[in-house]
């Protein structure tokens, strides 16, 4: 009885066998167009892989976005080569099941590295887009400096502190950036104050015909100057003009010598640049200047001691009337 149960086992496992070999046999044709679009497959994702490489580093700044991004299209290019192969060996199912479970796995790990996935995919559209390139100055919420390195993740910024900072590339493609190098000019604009008495209109002349004079002035025909504002001491005149920019001379150094270009004009032409004036009203309802208080008080003053002098003798003659008539009472 034994004997039999075991001669019935193995004669199905032998059933089994034979089915799987002659399905091998079957599909031997298909496993051998599989292995062949594989390897098709393979050296197409190569050749993909190469020349995108070369492509994306003309047109990218970043060499690592250039090298991720070539390395994403070459392995595109294999899995699609998997995928087809499996097709082929009639493994649909197999091929569904893979793709979910790519497709979990990713997710997965998209929440776990959110933030790493964040700025690298911020990193890779900046690669495409190139808002800034590197020895750009750009400037981000609290960074203000030239642009050294652009990596996958972050972005390498030297301030003009003379500090390198490492900033998120998450960072610079959400929030508003200022590329100050893309256009090549930047305006330069002064504040200058000078006195009620003068006219505006030929200080802003007199300005205008300095600032013309500089030589790393460009765009002569926009310098221009505009009465801004009514300040406590001044009337208040703002003053730009452009430059190249970034070049030479900074913009640092252009802002100061057209802050001093500014004064020397206004003194020459007679312009006053004025000092804070307070003045001073008295009087209870105002309008009273101080010589004019000082003369009243002087005044008042005297007619006081005057009146006051007047009264003393009036007194000293009176007791000297009640004294004498009081010695003649006794007499």
């Amino acid at each position: 009885m034994e004997f039999l149960d075991l001669e019935k086992f193995w004669s199905l496992i032998d059933e089994r066998l034979q089915s799987w070999l002659e399905a091998a046999i079957k599909n031997l044709p298909n496993l051998a167009v599989a292995i062949v679009v594989v390897l098709c497959f393979a050296f197409l994702a190569k050749l993909a892989g190469s020349a995108s490489n070369k492509l994306l580093k003309r047109g990218l700044e970043s060499r690592q976005t250039a090298d991720l991004l070539s390395a994403i299209i070459k392995v595109c290019v294999l899995i699609a080569g998997i995928f087809i192969s499996l097709d082929l060996l009639g493994l649909k199912g197999t091929v569904t099941s893979l793709l979910a479970g790519a497709g979990i796995i990713g997710l997965a790990i998209g929440f776990a590295f959110q933030d790493m996935t964040e700025n690298l995919i911020a990193g890779i559209a900046m690669g495409v887009r190139k808002p800034f390139q590197i020895g750009d100055i750009i400037e981000t919420e609290s960074v203000f400096g030239t642009v050294t390195a652009i990596n996958l993740r972050n972005t390498l910024v030297e301030t003009f502190y003379g500090q390198l900072e490492i900033v998120p590339n998450k960072i610079l493609f959400r929030n508003i950036l200022t590329n100050y190098s893309m256009l090549g000019h930047r305006r330069v604009e002064i504040k200058v104050g000078i006195s009620y008495a003068d006219d505006p209109e030929k200080a802003a002349e007199v300005i205008i015909n300095a600032i013309n004079k500089l030589d790393f002035v460009i765009n002569q025909e926009e310098t221009d100057v505009y009465a801004e504002s009514f300040g406590d001491s001044s009337v208040n005149l703002l003053v730009w003009f452009w430059i190249d920019y970034p070049g030479e001379p900074g913009f640092m150094v252009a802002r100061h010598k057209a802050i001093a270009t500014v004064r020397n004009a206004l003194n020459d032409a007679d312009i006053l640049i004025p000092f804070p004036i307070r003045t001073l009203d008295f009087g209870i309802k105002g309008g009273e200047k101080l010589d004019a208080m000082l003369s009243n008080f002087k005044s008042t003053s005297t007619n006081t001691s005057k009146h006051s002098s007047g009264n003393a003798k009036q007194n000293a003659v009176k007791g000297n009337t009640s004294d004498n008539s009081g010695e003649n009472t006794q007499a």
